[in-house]
């Protein structure tokens, strides 16, 4: 993993994760725990009492549970209380969800992200990262992509989350709160959700006769969660980037049919892959290519990504072997 900007010391910082029991949040709230971080996990209740991805870690010393709901102003302002740096991931992110429920998009995303800043405001916070996507460019002008394209949102769920965006740097130009966007470009990794394209991929050539997808043609830039954890904990860090947005990707632009072709080589499978109109997006909705220009990262923080696909594939593909139970190998499921 790479280091942290300036190498500032975790030990005994005050963290608040939102979304801290998904994907990436529970990565860096590993983490952060391992670097002596005092941390805040903020999780959604539910009756179950899950923990999400939480639940299959070794929980550090130092890892508190916070249960509410980001769309109640009163749990924002409890979790920031006390709080130095707040890492803000929680959001609603299954992008064919948002087609059919796109108001949920919104109360989580947008006001959510508002409850979150406001109470960040008052609570005077050293730091708060604001976690951002790479589908707020919609379909790219120029490629590479810079932090100065145009906003696009295809989506529904990409719309919320550029609306987040920009109150994040409202609240910046307003108040001076001090926030700064990070963008990630497409994350994967072990506990990703069987929804995103790489688990998809492992989980049927391990568990089915065929890999059904909709399209192979459309390209990303596929980021191992170490790095972008390592991202995230640099842009936490580094001094003097209030109110900037920086990209966190690989620069490198994959196809989904060479993903494909690098999953069965490395699991030594011959699955055909079959199409599957169940996983097309709208027409217009569609983002055909997505590549970072990662360059402002690597200039304001010292960051660049240390793992390559290949490497992480493998990583990806020998944790979900172990974890096939907690997926539905299915073309339904994303």
């Amino acid at each position: 993993m790479a280091k942290d900007a300036h190498d500032v010391s975790w030990d005994g910082r005050r963290v608040l994760v939102t979304g801290a029991g998904g994907f990436i949040g529970s990565h860096l709230v590993e983490a952060l725990g391992t670097r002596g971080a005092s941390v805040r996990a903020f999780l959604r209740y539910n009756s179950r009492n899950d923990h999400g991805w939480l639940e299959e870690l070794r929980r550090p010393e130092g890892v508190e549970i916070f249960r509410g709901d980001l769309s109640n102003p009163e749990a924002s302002i409890n979790a920031v209380d006390g709080i130095d740096t707040v890492f803000h991931l929680g959001a609603l992110i299954p992008i064919p969800y948002s087609y059919v429920h796109p108001r949920e998009f919104v109360e989580t995303n947008v006001v959510g992200t508002l409850n979150i800043l406001e109470a960040c405001r008052r609570a005077s916070v050293r730091r708060i990262v604001h976690v951002s996507t790479s589908e707020v460019y919609g379909s790219p002008e120029t490629i590479p992509i810079a932090e100065d394209h145009p906003i696009r949102a295809q989506s529904p769920y990409a719309a919320s989350k550029a609306g987040a965006d920009q109150l994040a740097l409202s609240y910046r130009y307003s108040f001076e709160t001090p926030v700064v966007i990070a963008r990630p470009f497409n994350t994967y990794g072990p506990r990703q959700s069987a929804r995103a394209v790489i688990p998809t991929i492992v989980t049927q050539a391990l568990a089915r006769e065929s890999i059904e997808l909709g399209t192979l043609e459309t390209t990303r830039d596929f980021l191992y969660v170490e790095d972008t954890v390592a991202g995230l904990l640099s842009v936490a860090a580094a001094q003097g980037v209030e109110g900037e947005v920086i990209n966190l990707g690989t620069g490198v632009e994959t196809s989904i049919a060479e993903v494909v072709g690098r999953v069965l080589a490395l699991i030594g499978s011959d699955r055909p892959v079959d199409f599957a109109a169940e996983r097309l997006r709208p027409a217009d909705s569609e983002i055909d290519r997505l590549c970072a220009d990662a360059g402002k990262a690597a200039r304001l923080l010292d960051w660049r990504p240390e793992v390559d696909l290949d490497g992480g594939l493998e990583l990806t593909i020998e944790w979900i072997r172990g974890a096939l139970d907690a997926y539905k190998p299915s073309v339904y499921n994303v």
